[in-house]
């Protein structure tokens, strides 16, 4: 099954409603993209369309929070982490407010709006915050849960979404926890540590590289704050080699995460996937995936390296 992880948002965010009537919605006039319209159709007297307003709408969902209200406010990631800035950092972020930063279209994989649209920093900067929580869901499944466990969750927290449909890796039983991490597939010669779309392009490359003579572990990494540190060292000491993938900037991204916990715990060698330090370019998101090898051949090509295979 493929289904994109902004749609599984919109449901699960409709759904909490039902059983919550603290919990309310804010977009900036992309509610149709973020899918946060489901929640609009279903409770229109809890929904506020803002306008192209990220700064107004993340100053109004911080009000809404100081009241005793659970605002999801959601743009595309680009536009909500950045205009908004000044505004998650000192009104929700240094007031410790329950608010949930909800970005889509983030990465290159945004597609045909280009660099302007594809927000490779975001994760960065988020998890740059004091006080913020930083959750990238694998898949549908996990998209679904990781937006109730935010729910339930009091403080800042930033829930980064896709545009392009995925591969569905969870099953319903699934328990996502904020803060821990998951083995998809054993291995022992190298850990792929991956989050979000990247998480289904590991286990591809990872079936193929067992053909191959090399056994990869995959660990789905969906909160990179706070990272689960302790999964990370337990891939360097079983795996003793880690690659990390993300659709993201590796500069203060999950590879940074990952290369800060192994550098204060138990060190082992490391690469990097990602966006290397550049802005996206327009195209279709699959294509511009392939395009910046964040594809399971490139994660194949990197595994033999550092295995020496």
């Amino acid at each position: 099954m493929n289904s994109a992880t902004r749609e599984a948002y919109g449901e699960a965010l409709a759904e909490i409603g039902r059983t919550n009537p603290d919990v309310v919605a804010l977009d900036a006039d992309l509610a149709g993209s973020t899918k946060s319209a489901t929640f609009g159709k279903a409770f229109p007297d809890r929904f506020f369309d803002m306008g192209i307003a990220e700064a107004d709408m993340v100053a109004t969902a911080a009000g809404l929070a100081s009241c005793g209200k659970i605002p999801f406010a959601s743009s595309f990631s680009v536009f909500v982490t950045g205009r908004a800035f000044e505004q998650i950092r000192n009104s929700v972020c240094n007031a410790e407010l329950n608010v949930k930063i909800v970005g889509s279209h983030a990465g290159p994989s945004c597609g045909a709006d280009g660099s302007s649209h594809q927000a490779v920093e975001d994760i960065a900067i988020m998890r740059a915050l004091p006080n913020m929580t930083v959750v990238v869901p694998a898949d549908d499944v996990e998209a679904k849960k990781a937006t109730a466990a935010l729910a339930d969750h009091v403080g800042p927290a930033y829930l980064r979404v896709a545009r392009l449909a995925t591969p569905t890796i969870h099953n319903e039983d699934y328990d996502f926890v904020i803060g821990k991490g998951d083995i998809v597939c054993e291995g022992t010669d190298v850990a792929i540590i991956a989050c979000g779309m990247m998480v289904g392009r590991a286990v591809q490359a990872a079936e193929e590289l067992k053909s191959e003579g090399i056994s990869a572990r995959v660990v789905n990494m969906a909160t990179i704050k706070p990272l689960d540190v302790e999964l990370v060292e337990d891939c360097s000491v079983k795996c003793g080699k880690i690659i990390t993938v993300e659709e993201a900037s590796i500069i203060g991204g999950l590879g940074s995460a990952v290369a800060e916990a192994l550098a204060e715990t138990t060190p082992a060698p490391l690469r990097r996937i990602g966006m290397n330090d550049c802005f996206g370019v327009s195209g279709e998101g699959n294509e511009l995936l392939d395009y910046f090898g964040l594809n399971a051949a490139h994660i194949k090509e990197v595994a033999h390296e550092l295995c020496g295979k």
